[in-house]
């Protein structure tokens, strides 16, 4: 295994060759935002909230995807990285209809929790209000498009784990939504197997299970690295 040594906030730290700059820093106890990044899924880097600047690059760079080498410089907590994340922050919520008090993930939630950590308290942007539907269809399940941040978290999880690939992305831009199946009632959907993953890895409360009131409900999602360390280790091959 070949380690390469790079420099994070000032400290040297070591990292596996291919290994990517947010696990060689969570290794290290430094944190990282992140938002569309799970462990065991595929890093996507739609979020960008995991921005980090290393010396030499023209733009900051999204620690989730982007690999280490020897020698890099990273900066994770700078003035610059701050405004970025809060803008981004605000954006989501201006791009939604995210109402905290009243939501089933309210305490329990991705979007909600760096928002406080950055210390938002109000949205520059003027907000969109846009006018997005609840599909309800499903026995035990809902999906809130309202809530939605497009952090693909669902779309990976039934692909990558369940295999059954229910979840996918349509329109383009801001007219982007998570469909089922070609954009039918997720009631319907003759390719859902019911597992809930979907809705456990979803960080806000645009997944949920029915019968949730505000503030209720919490997701599990130590079934995931659970599922990928037991293929990993062919547990289930015989």
């Amino acid at each position: 295994m070949t380690v390469r040594t790079l420099v994070i906030d000032g400290e040297p730290v070591g990292a596996r060759e291919g290994e990517t700059i947010l696990a060689a820093a969570r290794d290290h106890g430094i944190v990282i935002p992140t938002l569309c990044f799970l462990e065991g899924l595929s890093a996507v880097g739609a979020c960008r909230l995991c921005l980090v600047e290393v010396t030499g690059a023209p733009r900051p760079l999204a620690a989730c995807v982007t690999r280490v080498a020897e020698g890099m410089e990273v900066a994770t907590d700078t003035p610059r990285l701050r405004a970025y994340r809060r803008m981004i922050l605000e954006l989501l919520f201006a791009e939604g209809n995210h109402v905290c008090a009243v939501c089933v993930a309210n305490g329990h939630c991705d979007l909600q929790a760096p928002a406080a950590a950055q210390g938002m308290t109000h949205v520059r942007f003027p907000y969109r209000t846009p006018a997005r539907g609840v599909d309800a269809s499903h026995d035990r399940f809902v999906l809130d498009h309202n809530r939605c941040i497009l952090c693909t978290r669902c779309v990976r999880v039934c692909d990558e784990v369940e295999g059954a690939h229910t979840w996918d992305v349509a329109g383009r831009g801001a007219g982007s939504r998570v469909i089922v199946d070609l954009d039918q009632p997720w009631g319907t959907s003759d390719t859902c197997t019911s597992c809930g993953k979907c809705v456990q890895v979803c960080p806000t409360g645009a997944l949920f299970e029915k019968g949730r009131g505000a503030a209720e409900m919490t997701k599990r999602r130590e079934f995931l690295a659970y599922i990928t360390t037991a293929r990993q280790a062919h547990r289930w091959v015989r």
